[in-house]
């Protein structure tokens, strides 16, 4: 469900919004040729990059900071997705409401991570999303894990369903029986890298692609 004041289908502005993209391994210099990777992704606005990243608390997760200078990661290029009409304050206002659906408990590596929100945030504010190769490692976990949890229960269903195939006869019976802000998370993030990446880069190893 988008936020109420922006739609997803916004009209051409002037002000250029940009995808900014990370290594999160060196194994990325391979990778990326395959239209694979690791990735790291904020979203530049007026001079200003939102991302989105983990903690164990139900405040925001979004964090901002200097374009293409995330602490922890290696800069990779910068894409521009589009343009909005959004000024530096209704840009901050858009990021405040949209917080509230990207809490630091929220992060989740496969199904809400940062390229999520980046993808998110772009829609809502340009109309386009963000290219297919920056989340395409967690779409191919994700599709594997529920392939995986598809095939279990299909074998649980079949199991289950031998035991009605002859059920025994019944036996004879007896008678009778407070919300910090960006800004507040963004101070904090400072001090360290997103968390949970080593997770998805063991995840890649293994990973029969």
């Amino acid at each position: 469900m988008f936020i109420k004041g922006f739609s997803s289908k916004r009209k051409i502005g002037s002000v250029p919004v940009y995808l900014n993209v990370y290594d999160l391994t060196t194994i990325n210099g391979y990778a990326y040729w395959l239209g694979l990777g690791i990735y790291h992704s904020g979203v530049q606005v007026h001079d200003v990059e939102y991302a989105f990243g983990a903690h164990e608390f139900p405040t925001t997760g979004i964090f901002e900071g200097e374009p293409r200078q995330c602490p922890g990661f290696t800069f990779r290029k910068s894409i521009l997705i589009g343009r909005t009409d959004l000024g530096p304050k209704e840009v901050r206002e858009f990021m405040e409401k949209l917080a509230e659906e990207y809490t630091g408990n929220m992060y989740h590596l496969i199904t809400k991570n940062c390229n999520h929100f980046c993808d998110d945030a772009c829609l809502r504010l340009t109309g386009k999303p963000i290219p297919r190769w920056v989340n395409r490692l967690a779409k191919l976990v994700s599709h594997k894990s529920e392939d995986r949890v598809c095939d279990g229960e299909k074998k649980k269903l079949r199991s289950n369903s031998s035991r009605y195939i002859s059920p025994p006869a019944p036996a004879a019976t007896s008678e009778g029986g407070s919300v910090p802000s960006i800004a507040s998370v963004t101070r904090s993030r400072r001090r360290q890298s997103e968390p949970c990446a080593p997770s998805l880069v063991v995840t890649a190893l293994t990973l029969k692609l």
